[in-house]
């Protein structure tokens, strides 16, 4: 039996009532006798009612209870919600490193490409089960379970454990697993909680230096210890500031698993103490800035959030802009916005056929033993046949090409 140290007698977590749905609310009562007590209230409970009280008390008798008062308000949670809400609400009462962890699924995770284009990233606030659950079947290139901005101060501890188990458990449906865990140093308590348990890419908010990416993957060399298993996860710094934008080449190259650098125009315009607009030109040397760290560094660029989920038009044509100026990707809030961003940033039919024409002759003059590379009249240095490629892989795996275009084009 494990030792139980009482913090307190009563305790609460998740969420009910309302429009809430996929979620529940645990209420825990410390007793001294009576075992463990179950008070279920659901409008499944006919079905999964013994299913439910059956989670609970193996959870609680997980952490070493013998006694306790159980209150489950069930709006249709899922197993793996429950078992985080009652592990969050056993968090408040005792203090243990002791885990719940429901089965993961069976497909392994692996390392995601550093160069894996990334067009959208959709943010899922963390404690908020309800919107994780088929968020995948949208297509984001990306699923950021979100540890800060999108969660209460005070509910923080609970959302670390949800995001834990929706890590283990949830289809993502071929996106990338991304967490943005809260500002360093508080989101090195974050780290675990995912770095463990399949997460690929973590968001570093409101970053300021490369001693704080550093401290990062610190932290993860530290939980990584004894996993003889490890593949890469990679980061991605938010520069959410003026002195973030300065440093933005200093924290683009911190770090080899640094694969791209985002910046936040909510937080930065209000540092500067300016309005955000939607022509952005308060912003224009800030993202130009942060462009030009991010070629220097050989990473990606990622725009920001566009707010306003209803202007479409307003989004295609930021996306363009974004484009125009060098950026791989941006993120988004809602799932509507994901196709108008993969559309606007995938090439341009014009495109496509000259990034073909430019891989070609640089083919051509390779076999033939050429030192100089030409198409036309003009020359072709070697970035632009570094773009053409990107370009040309990019319609590929998105069916814009064939994978045979050399010779549908011979």
């Amino acid at each position: 039996m494990k030792l139980v140290k009482y913090l307190d007698g009563y305790s609460k977590a998740g969420n009910y009532g309302g429009r809430i749905r996929s979620d529940c609310e645990v209420i825990l009562e410390k007793s001294m006798s009576g075992g463990i007590q179950i008070q279920l209230t659901s409008k499944v409970k006919t079905m999964y009612g013994p299913s439910i009280e059956q989670l609970a008390e193996e959870v609680v008798r997980h952490f070493g209870f013998e006694h306790l008062h159980i209150t489950i308000h069930d709006a249709g949670a899922l197993p793996f919600v429950i078992s985080a809400r009652i592990e969050a609400a056993i968090r408040q009462l005792i203090e243990t490193r002791v885990e719940y962890l429901p089965q993961e699924r069976d497909e392994k995770v692996e390392s995601t490409a550093k160069d894996k284009f990334r067009f959208s990233r959709l943010y899922l606030p963390g404690n908020t089960p309800s919107l994780m659950l088929n968020a995948g079947v949208h297509k984001p290139n990306g699923l950021i379970l979100d540890l800060e901005d999108a969660v209460a101060v005070e509910r923080k501890p609970e959302a670390r454990i949800l995001v834990r188990n929706a890590l283990r458990v949830l289809d993502f449906f071929g996106a990338e697993k991304m967490v943005r865990i809260n500002q360093v140093p508080l989101g090195l308590c974050d780290l675990e909680f995912v770095v463990p348990h399949g997460v690929q890419l973590i968001l570093v908010p409101k970053c300021e230096s490369a001693e704080q990416i550093k401290q990062v993957n610190q932290k993860i060399l530290e939980i990584r210890e004894n996993d003889s298993d490890q593949g890469d996860i990679w980061l991605m710094p938010i520069v959410e500031s003026a002195l973030g934008i300065v440093k933005a080449f200093e924290i683009a190259s911190a770090a080899s698993n640094v694969v791209a650098l985002a910046i936040g125009l909510e937080d930065y315009t209000a540092d500067m103490g300016c309005r955000r607009t939607v022509e952005g030109s308060e912003s224009f040397y800030a993202r130009s800035v942060v462009v030009n760290a991010c070629k220097a560094a050989g990473i990606q660029a990622i725009d920001s959030v566009f707010s306003d989920v209803g202007d479409h038009v307003g989004l295609a044509a930021t996306v363009k802009r974004s484009k125009a100026m060098g950026y791989d990707g941006m993120g988004c809030i809602h799932p509507r916005q994901i196709e108008i961003i993969h559309k606007s940033f995938a090439p341009e039919p014009d495109e496509i056929r000259r990034a073909q024409e430019v891989v070609m002759a640089f083919e051509d003059a390779t076999q033939r033993g050429l030192g100089v590379v030409s198409l036309g009249t003009k020359m072709i240095d070697p970035p632009v046949v570094k773009r053409a490629e990107r370009t040309v892989r990019l319609a590929t795996e998105l069916n814009l090409i064939s994978s045979n275009w050399r010779n549908e084009n011979e």
